[in-house]
């Protein structure tokens, strides 16, 4: 029989990352954003147009939920922390939850929920099409984010079917620039934008280091 001191001081030493408090953490923060939105909405502190700033910050969050996501493999990699992959699929499904809540605030606070004016107003403004294509792309990875789902697809389809965040993270990028070119402010855009291309292109460098590698490995006829 185990000592219970030993399994203790084991649990104590167990890496942070690891440790089985970390999820229930960030789930936990994840909510808090959303959180604030809604007392802040239940407290009328959310300025003279609170309808806009419900859109535009759970619009935010999903951007940034999107960046976080996209950083993990980088940082994974860079800073040798295999055990940060644990987190990616939880930032996934919270970066879809939010751009749902984004959608819905649209939908109901600036459109009434009137299906035919949303449907008008989608195919009328670029930067709304953009948008509702960023989250109908990624509808079926959120569909997908559980075990099941990769058995049943195989691993290689379940990384194809993925990969298709980055493109998700363009459409996501202009939709959020077109929005913000009618008021000629770029300096936030410009942040997302650098964010987005350092994560993007980090992958296409290591793509190309691996190619490279098995070129290398190939025998010479």
């Amino acid at each position: 029989m185990a000592n219970p001191a030993i399994a203790a001081g084991a649990a104590r030493k167990k890496p942070l990352l690891l440790h089985p408090a970390s999820k229930p953490l960030l789930f936990a923060l994840l909510l808090l954003p959303l959180a604030y939105l809604v007392w802040a909405a239940a407290t009328d502190s959310l300025g003279a147009n609170p309808a806009e700033a419900l859109i535009r910050r759970s619009g935010d969050w999903t951007l940034r939920l999107l960046c976080a996501t996209l950083a993990i493999t980088p940082l994974r990699v860079l800073l040798k922390q295999p055990a940060l992959v644990r987190f990616r699929r939880m930032l996934g499904v919270a970066t879809f939850g939010y751009a749902v809540v984004h959608f819905v605030c649209y939908a109901v606070l600036d459109q009434g929920l009137d299906l035919q004016v949303i449907l008008k107003d989608i195919a009328k403004r670029p930067f709304i099409l953009v948008g509702t294509a960023a989250l109908v792309l990624m509808t079926p990875l959120a569909l997908t984010s559980f075990n099941r789902a990769i058995k049943a697809l195989g691993g290689k389809r379940w990384q194809r079917l993925h990969q298709s965040i980055y493109a998700i993270a363009l459409l996501a990028l202009l939709h959020f620039f077109w929005m913000k070119a009618g008021k000629n402010d770029f300096t936030q855009w410009s942040i997302y934008a650098a964010v987005i291309a350092a994560l993007l292109g980090w992958r296409v460098w290591e793509a190309k280091k691996r190619s490279s590698a098995a070129l290398l490995k190939q025998p010479v006829s």
